[in-house]
């Protein structure tokens, strides 16, 4: 999701929401503790250069149980982040605590914002050579040479 859709999405609803791809949902206590952008700048294991941004959303559980964050609140922050710092129209990427720090790609499933699981993968597929993954065959599919060289007591095994 871009920085635009969640801007167009925020206004429209009465209640911010975030919930795993699992089901499980960040407490409605949370808090977004940083808005920014993150620029990766780095070569991949085909020697390209590429440089990749990324506005991020750092969410956070505290102890403040009363605590509500209210769409407009979160489209005050959004605007004052790219009025201050200059964020363009960039995906987002949300970090969030779980057993460490978790990034993850957004989403909207029309009702609530979806934490969707991110992955690594080669950039670089042409230039690393990665094998094939063989075709696995069942045993009982193969077919069976109904001649053999050897016969029992022929000395051959």
């Amino acid at each position: 999701m871009k920085l635009s859709e969640i801007k167009e999405i925020l206004p429209t609803l009465g209640n911010v929401e975030f919930h795993l791809e699992n089901g499980t949902f960040v407490p409605e206590h949370f808090h977004v503790t940083e808005v920014g952008v993150i620029t990766k700048h780095f070569i991949d294991c085909g020697g390209t250069i590429r440089n990749e941004k990324v506005v991020n959303f750092q969410l956070w559980n505290a102890n403040d149980y009363e605590h509500r964050l209210k769409p407009a609140k979160l489209l005050n922050i959004i605007k004052l982040s790219e009025e201050k710092l200059g964020i363009e129209d960039f995906e987002i990427e949300v970090e969030y605590q779980s057993d460490t720090i978790g990034k993850y790609d957004l989403d909207f499933n029309g009702e609530t914002f979806v934490l969707k699981s991110k992955t690594t993968a080669c950039l670089a597929q042409d230039a690393c050579v990665i094998p094939s993954e063989k075709q696995k065959k069942n045993l009982s599919e193969l077919p069976v040479n109904q001649t053999s060289c050897c016969t029992p007591n022929s000395g051959c095994c």
